[in-house]
Parts: C-alpha cells; sequence; structure tokens
C-alpha cells in the first residue's frame, strides 16, 4: 500500500456549533442519514452531505423527507442560501425530497443532474426521436406534422436551474461530476452522479447509491487522478451476502483508496466487513459525522471502531429502514460488478 498523505479525519455532532462558512481545508458533514450518534439532528432513511472546499460550498443530496431535512439543515447551522451548486445524484426520493426546501431559500443555485430522457429533472430531445408518416392528416400527425427542432419537458421542480449530464464533467476547477449507468436488475440504465474533488491528499469521492457498483464509480474516478483519498457515501450492499461482499472488497483492492467512509445504503454487513478490511482507515460517517482533511493520520472519526457505529437499537431501526422502499432490489447481482 503506498504511503498515506497527511490527512485528518475529525468526527463532530453537526449542531453543535454552526458549520463554518469557509473551512481551511476540505470537509464533507452528513446532514441525513439513518444511523448516528444522538444529537439534535434526526434520522430517517436517505442520504445528504454538505462538502465545502476551496471556498465552496456543495450540497450533494437533499435526503428523504422534507421536513426532515429542514430541521437537520436548521440544527447543523447550514445557510442553504449560501449553497453554490447542488448535486442530486439520481431520481430516487430518498436523496432528492428535501430540494423544494433548498430552493426555497436559494432559488437560483445550479442544480447538477444525471440527464435522463423525460426524467424529473427536465430535458430535451430532436423531435427526430419519433418515426414521422406524412400520409396521414395533420390532425393525426404530432405539432400537424410540424414539430419544433427540440421537444422542451417539464421538471417536477418549475423554474430551478437543472444543469444535466449525460457525461462526466467538469463542473469546476478541480470538481467532476461522474456519470455511471446501472447494468444492475431493477435499476438498469439508471444514470447515477458522484462528485469528485481533487484535493492536496488526493481525490476526495462522494458517492449517493453506487447503483452501478462501487467498484464501477471508482473506476470512473481513477480516470481523472488514480490517487483516491477517501470514498464517503451509500455503496448499495444493504441486503448482500456475504460473497457478494467479498466480491465487493477484492474488486476495490488494487485501487489502493486511502480512507473509506460507508454510510446510508451500505448495510450492517458490509460496515462490518468494510471496518475489518480497512482497520483504522474505516470512518465512521453517520449523521451529524464531520470529516475533515488536515493536517494530521490521527482520526478522531474512526473512534467507533468495535460497533461499526450501530447501538443495539440503532441496528434494529436500521434493518426495518432497509426492507422499505426499492432499496431491497439486486444487491446480490453486486458480487461481480
Amino acid at each position: 500500500m503506498r504511503p498515506l498523505l497527511p490527512a485528518l479525519f475529525a468526527l463532530f455532532l453537526a449542531g453543535a456549533g454552526p458549520v463554518a462558512a469557509s473551512p481551511a481545508q476540505p470537509t464533507v458533514t452528513v446532514l441525513y442519514d439513518a444511523f448516528g450518534d444522538a444529537g439534535p439532528l434526526r434520522k430517517d432513511w436517505g442520504f445528504a452531505a454538505l462538502v465545502e472546499v476551496d471556498g465552496r460550498r456543495i450540497l450533494f443530496d437533499t435526503g428523504n423527507d422534507a421536513g426532515v431535512f429542514a430541521h437537520n439543515v436548521k440544527a447543523a447551522g447550514v445557510d442553504l442560501a449560501t449553497i453554490d451548486t447542488v448535486v442530486l445524484s439520481h431520481r430516487h426520493a430518498d436523496h432528492m425530497a428535501g430540494l423544494a426546501v433548498v430552493l426555497e431559500a436559494n432559488p437560483d443555485v445550479v442544480v447538477h443532474a444525471p440527464q435522463e430522457g423525460f426524467g424529473i429533472y427536465g430535458s430535451s430531445l430532436p423531435s427526430g426521436f419519433y418515426r414521422k408518416d406524412p400520409s396521414l392528416p395533420a390532425r393525426q400527425r404530432y405539432f400537424d406534422g410540424q414539430p419544433p427542432e427540440t421537444l422542451q419537458f417539464g421538471s417536477a421542480w418549475p423554474g430551478a436551474n437543472f444543469k444535466p449530464h449525460a457525461a462526466t464533467t467538469e463542473i469546476a476547477p478541480g470538481v467532476w461530476a461522474i456519470i455511471t449507468v446501472s447494468d444492475v436488475a431493477g435499476t438498469r440504465e439508471l444514470r447515477e452522479l458522484s462528485l469528485a474533488v481533487r484535493t492536496d491528499a488526493g481525490l476526495l469521492l462522494v458517492v449517493g447509491c453506487s447503483h452501478p457498483g462501487l467498484p464501477v464509480i471508482v473506476a470512473e474516478a481513477a480516470k481523472i487522478d488514480p490517487d483516491v483519498h477517501l470514498v464517503v457515501g451509500g455503496f448499495h450492499y444493504v441486503n448482500a451476502d456475504d460473497a457478494a461482499i467479498a466480491g465487493v472488497l477484492e474488486t476495490l483492492a488494487p485501487y489502493e483508496i486511502d480512507f473509506i467512509a460507508p454510510g446510508h445504503c451500505t448495510g450492517e454487513a458490509t460496515f462490518a466487513a468494510l471496518q475489518k478490511a480497512y482497520g483504522q482507515r474505516y470512518l465512521f460517517a453517520g449523521l451529524g459525522a464531520r470529516l475533515v482533511l488536515g493536517e494530521d493520520t490521527t482520526a478522531q472519526g474512526r473512534r467507533r471502531g468495535g460497533d461499526a457505529g450501530f447501538s443495539a437499537s440503532e441496528a434494529v431501526a436500521y434493518r426495518a429502514l432497509a426492507l422499505r422502499g426499492d432499496h431491497v432490489h439486486g444487491h446480490l447481482a453486486h458480487a461481480h460488478p
């Protein structure tokens, strides 16, 4: 394994004080998840995180419930009016339900999202996408046989400043929206957007649900910078069996990821397996965690060493949440991403 660049990962309870406007080091604050330490933030199934780097504040996903998201943002001291950019990883409700709250406070903020035909974020298609038959009378033809060159489709958030992406794009200096496409049964053809940020310590990679497979996303990120320093977010192995979990660990090993901080739909058994595999390089990233890349290898974020971040009651609640919605599908298919 290559030597680690200096880095500090510190864990704080969000809500102990307002989130700094411009932290000196790149920082990830978990604003929405179903597990974590007791504190003022409310747990619920879903994901949202605030990424702060080089004076830029990027909100990654917005959780499952607008009311819970609004509460957590307020409790964490985050001013949504100061958000520079929003990134929505994919179309599932547990990642985007709080967007209306963001737009109320910051209506002109740029929202980066995956481009999908007829998608919920809005899209457009050339009118040539459908076959035409000029033998029909005008009243039987779309647009009387004279369609506009481009058809525009609406979004669930009219007026929002969406920037759809069909390919990996540098959305700001040193910041990329990475697009991957799921080939897993249940989410096949779903496009997912991940966030890669170049830092002095290496690449910071934030993932939402990893439907296309975490190794697929890491491989795309490594094309930008093979020095992957930290991966944080949902890995989508919530119902995976031991063989599938072992498979993803084996596939990730060649990338020599410095630190890993799983959350959301990663799953309890996968938390435990990752903690065993990565040891001191496993970072607790539950609700309220604040991970700071800094000057020292000491990691308060690792202090949850023995329990993978769960109390007994949290484990029961997590299992119950894991069985809700569409997160049950397709996890066994990840054995060989």
